[in-house]
C-alpha cells in the first residue's frame, strides 16, 4: 500500500486558500470526508481533516481490497466519488456517499488549484488530464466539457517503459529520462534535410524512435536514459500536438496541464511546455494537479 502523502490545506468556506495539514486518523468524525478520484492506476484522495485542512494521497488501484480498506480506516462522514472506479467503489463503501461527473470535479478541482496562482486568470481554457490516458476538457466559465483526448498517456509510458527497458516503477521511469537525451533515439529534421534546406527547425522531430532500428542493427550501444527521454518524447510530442489543435479549434491559448503522469515527471513536464510555448500557446501546470478531480469531488460533495 503507498501512502505517500502531500499536505495541502483550504477553507471549505470558499475553498480559495491553501496552505499545510498533518491528517490525523478519524473515525466517523462528522468533520472528516473524503474526495476520491478513482482511476486505472491509481486512487487519488484528497481527505478533509477534522482541523478543516485537506491532506491529498495515493493509492494504488491494483490491490483493490487493500485500498478500499484503507478508505473505509478513515472513517469519513462523507465520500464524493469520481472517475472509472467509482461505481464499484460506491458498492463497498459505508457512509454517505456522493457521486460526482469526472469533469465537473476536475473543473472544480483545477479552479481551486487555480486560484492559488497570482497571474491573470482567464475564464476560459483548455484542462488536460494526462492519467493513464489523456483527456482534454474546455472550461468555460462553469461549464466543463470534454472535447477530445488520446489513448497516449502514462499507460503508454509504462508499457514501453517495461518492453523496452525491463522497468515497471514509474519513478524510476521518470528519474532514467531526466538523465537522457532522445536525440540519439529520435530522427530529426536536420538529420535528413541539411540546414535551410526546407522551411522547418532542425531540432524537430521527424520520426520518434526513428534512429533506433538502425541502430539496434548495426549494433551501437544505446543509453538506456536515452530510451526513457526518447518514450516520454514520443508522448509529450503527441499530446501537445492533439492540445494544439484544440487550442486552435477553440481559440482557447491557455492551456492546464494535471493528471498522475506528471506527477514528479520534469522531462515530460518540460517537453509539454516547450512544444507549447514554441506554438504561441500559454501551458500551466498544475500543483499538486494529479488531485483535482479529488480536490473537485471533495468539493462538490461537501457543498451539496
Amino acid at each position: 500500500m503507498i501512502w505517500n502523502p502531500i499536505a495541502t490545506r483550504s477553507k471549505p468556506a470558499n475553498w480559495s486558500q491553501v496552505g499545510t495539514a498533518t491528517l490525523k486518523r478519524a473515525t466517523n468524525s462528522p468533520n472528516v470526508a473524503i474526495g476520491v478520484d478513482w482511476g486505472a492506476t491509481l486512487a487519488k484522495l484528497a481527505v478533509r481533516t477534522p482541523e478543516g485542512g485537506v491532506e491529498f494521497r495515493l493509492l494504488p488501484t491494483e490491490d483493490g481490497d487493500t485500498s478500499r480498506a484503507a478508505l473505509i480506516a478513515i472513517g469519513a462522514a462523507r465520500v464524493g466519488l469520481t472517475g472509472g472506479g467509482a461505481t464499484m467503489l460506491a458498492r463497498a463503501l459505508p457512509g454517505e456517499l456522493v457521486q460526482v461527473n469526472e469533469f465537473a470535479a476536475w473543473g472544480a478541482g483545477a479552479a481551486t488549484l487555480l486560484s492559488e496562482r497570482d497571474d491573470v486568470r482567464v475564464p476560459r481554457y483548455l484542462l488536460v488530464s494526462v492519467g493513464t490516458g489523456t483527456s482534454i476538457l474546455l472550461v468555460d466559465g462553469a461549464s466543463v466539457t470534454r472535447i477530445g483526448g488520446t489513448a497516449l498517456g502514462g499507460g503508454t509510458l509504462l508499457g514501453l517503459a517495461a518492453g523496452l527497458l525491463d522497468l515497471g516503477d514509474f519513478d524510476e521511469i521518470a528519474a532514467l529520462a531526466q538523465r537522457g537525451s532522445r536525440q540519439s533515439v529520435d530522427l530529426l529534421v536536420s538529420d535528413i534535410y541539411p540546414a535551410g534546406g526546407i522551411p522547418l527547425a532542425g531540432d524537430l522531430t521527424a520520426a520518434n524512435f526513428g534512429k533506433y532500428a538502425r541502430r539496434l542493427r548495426d549494433g551501437e550501444a544505446i543509453e538506456r536514459a536515452d530510451v526513457a527521454h526518447a518514450i516520454m518524447g514520443l508522448i509529450a510530442e503527441n499530446i501537445s500536438l492533439v492540445c494544439t489543435a484544440q487550442s486552435a479549434a477553440t481559440q482557447v491559448q491557455r492551456i492546464v496541464f494535471g493528471g498522475s503522469t506528471l506527477r514528479r515527471n520534469p522531462a515530460m513536464a518540460e517537453m509539454l511546455g516547450n512544444f507549447l510555448r514554441g506554438h504561441g500557446r500559454d501551458p500551466v501546470f498544475l500543483p499538486n494537479g494529479e488531485f483535482a478531480g479529488a480536490l473537485g469531488a471533495l468539493r462538490i460533495a461537501s457543498e451539496n
